[in-house]
C-alpha cells in the first residue's frame, strides 16, 4: 500500500517557477524533484519512484506530449497533470488521451496545484492498494 510522504516531480523550463513551487510544496511536507526538460524528467523517473508529475507541454527538445508518452510507458501508475501557458482544448484532449489525469493553465495557483496533487496521490494510493490486494489473492 502507498503510504507516507507524497513525491512530486515538477517538469518545466521556467527555473523560477520550479524553485518557487518547490519551496511551497516542501513547506507542506511534500518531497519535490525538479526537471527543466524531458531528458532530466525521464532520468529522474527511471531511478526515483514518483507519485505525481506536473508536466509543462511546451518545452525545448521533446515536448510534453512525447514526454507524457514515455512517462506512461515507464511508470504507468504515476499520475501526470499537464501544465501550460499556451492552453488549447486540442492539447487538453490529446493529453488526456495519452494518460494525463488533468490539465492546468498558467499562471498556476498553489491552491489548484495542491488540490490536484492530493487528488492524484489519492488515486495512486487506491491503485497501489488494489494491486496489493490482487497480488495477495493470487498467492492464496
Amino acid at each position: 500500500m502507498k503510504t507516507g510522504m507524497m513525491t512530486i516531480l515538477l517538469v518545466d523550463d521556467e527555473k523560477r517557477l520550479l524553485e518557487n513551487t518547490q519551496k511551497l510544496f516542501e513547506k507542506m511536507n511534500i518531497r519535490v524533484l525538479l526537471a527543466q526538460n524531458s531528458n532530466e524528467a525521464l532520468s529522474i523517473i527511471t531511478r526515483d519512484p514518483i507519485d505525481v508529475i506536473f508536466l509543462d507541454i511546451k518545452m525545448p527538445g521533446n515536448d510534453g506530449m512525447k514526454t507524457l508518452q514515455h512517462i506512461k510507458r515507464i511508470r504507468p501508475l504515476t499520475e501526470v497533470i499537464i501544465i501550460t501557458g499556451h492552453a488549447s482544448m486540442e492539447d487538453a484532449v490529446e493529453g488526456l488521451k495519452l494518460g494525463a489525469m488533468d490539465f492546468l493553465v498558467k499562471p498556476l495557483s498553489m491552491k489548484d496545484l495542491l488540490k490536484k496533487a492530493e487528488e492524484a496521490f489519492e488515486k495512486v494510493r487506491r491503485h497501489s492498494e488494489l494491486l496489493e490486494s490482487v497480488k495477495k489473492s493470487e498467492n492464496l
